[in-house]
């Protein structure tokens, strides 16, 4: 399912990235790479906030919607 679909507080482990070499390459760099879990923190309409180890990141909807998480 997409990250978008995620309840919030739920940890999800990252399947796939649906997404061109672009968005594939920029949400690595993020330490967004299959097989990492991250816990959705909120999603309140805007960016959904997003926790992997220590480290918190905001991603846009459009974005989020390309994530698959199970």
């Amino acid at each position: 399912m997409p990250l978008t679909m995620v309840s919030q507080g739920q940890e999800v482990t990252l399947i796939d990235i649906h997404g061109g070499r672009g968005i594939r390459s920029k949400l690595y760099s993020m330490g967004l790479i299959p097989g990492v879990k991250l816990t959705v923190l909120g999603k309140r309409g805007g960016p959904i906030m997003v926790a992997i180890n220590d480290t918190r990141l905001a991603l846009g909807f459009g974005m989020a919607k390309k994530i698959m998480v199970e």
